[in-house]
């Protein structure tokens, strides 16, 4: 619950300084205004926050949900600046901490179509150190590419070839890094349910992925095998370039499909997606064979 202070005279911005105590002399007959830092009050389960001007009425278990600053500051291990009518003053700009908040209830929020407002909030949650909402909106402002990459999450053998092809995965994605860096947004995982998998993002939705395993009958038993498609990883990371704000012609991009970015509608593409259902592209590099299936004497030939 927020609401913009409209009746209450603001302090002066030197009265926000943290210095304890602090007295705001008062002109014109004006009543004075007295700041002090105080631990917050364990048995408190409602706080009065007044960030820079703007009005916001929350519980502890709001603000301690996650681990950021603001658990920091609201656990009782941080001494808060308060005014003499108890509201606690946080010196930044308050036009997004509804959006903080928001965040911190529910663990998601809508993020605003504005470009400049995004950046805003990615601001605002970089300063709260919430990273949940620091990665959601640069997913919403850069195409993302993203390697997960987890050797020990396996329960086979691997194939001889796969420690070699998991190694050119994780150098190629070091590659398109150096390429692409300031345009796209790349992000290198170790946890995860994957061996090697490849994801791509666009606009905060999820473009493509790419799965680099396989499972194989090499012998009488199951082994792992890990792959290095890099054509398709390469034509995929192109294809997000046409979710870049703003959208620059990519000559590598527009050379690899034809003249018309990801296959025709170039820039607008996008927006000619947005009524219809959104799928994503999953490429991935499962294939099985089964020894009773093979003919004696015969050589092993995988099937998709």
């Amino acid at each position: 619950m927020s609401a913009e202070a409209t009746t209450a005279p603001l302090p002066a911005p030197e009265a926000c300084a943290p210095v304890v105590p602090m007295q705001h002399q008062p002109t014109g007959g004006a009543v004075g205004v007295t700041f002090d830092l105080k631990p917050l009050n364990p048995s408190s389960k409602y706080v009065k926050l007044n960030v820079g001007g703007s009005l916001h009425y929350t519980t502890v278990q709001t603000l301690t949900k996650q681990d950021t600053m603001l658990k920091a500051m609201f656990s009782g291990r941080m001494e808060v600046l308060t005014d003499s009518e108890g509201w606690i003053l946080i010196d930044r700009s308050g036009r997004h901490f509804g959006t903080i908040l928001n965040y911190l209830r529910d663990g998601s929020v809508s993020l605003p179509e504005s470009q400049r407002e995004l950046e805003e909030v990615l601001s605002e949650a970089r300063y709260y150190l919430i990273q949940g909402l620091v990665e959601d909106c640069q997913l919403a402002l850069q195409p993302v590419v993203k390697l997960l990459h987890n050797r020990s999450n396996n329960k086979y053998s691997y194939t001889s070839n796969s420690d070699d092809n998991l190694l050119k995965n994780i150098e190629l994605f070091d590659k398109l890094a150096l390429r692409f860096n300031g345009r796209v947004l790349f992000i290198k995982d170790v946890l995860g349910d994957e061996i090697c998998c490849w994801s791509f993002y666009g606009q905060g939705r999820k473009i493509a992925e790419v799965c680099c395993t396989s499972i194989v009958y090499a012998t009488e038993k199951k082994q792992t095998k890990v792959e290095f498609p890099e054509a398709r990883i390469f034509e995929e990371t192109l294809n997000i370039l046409i979710y870049e704000t703003p959208r620059v012609p990519d000559k590598a991009l527009l050379e690899a499909t034809g003249g018309a970015a990801g296959g025709g509608g170039g820039p607008h593409r996008a927006d000619e997606e947005d009524g219809r259902e959104h799928r994503v592209r999953r490429i991935h590099v499962r294939r099985h064979i089964m020894h009773d299936e093979r003919p004696h004497g015969h050589q092993a030939v995988f099937k998709d």
